[in-house]
């Protein structure tokens, strides 16, 4: 009789995890943070009225 215990599970990465390089994981924190300033982005032209590029005086 075996122990079920002693059965060895997959190893999962913890997706998380913050890694360098091209990874899974760096790629969605990109991901996470790209969705961050699109969104910033967004709000600052809702709110002043104004372009994104327009209320950092770059135009």
């Amino acid at each position: 009789m075996t122990n079920a215990t002693n059965v060895n599970a997959p190893v999962t990465e913890d997706r998380n995890a913050w890694r360098w390089g091209f990874t899974p994981q760096a790629e969605i924190w990109n991901g996470r943070l790209a969705m961050i300033g699109f969104l910033a982005a967004a709000l600052i032209e809702l709110f002043s009225g104004q372009g994104f590029l327009h209320f950092w005086g770059i135009l």
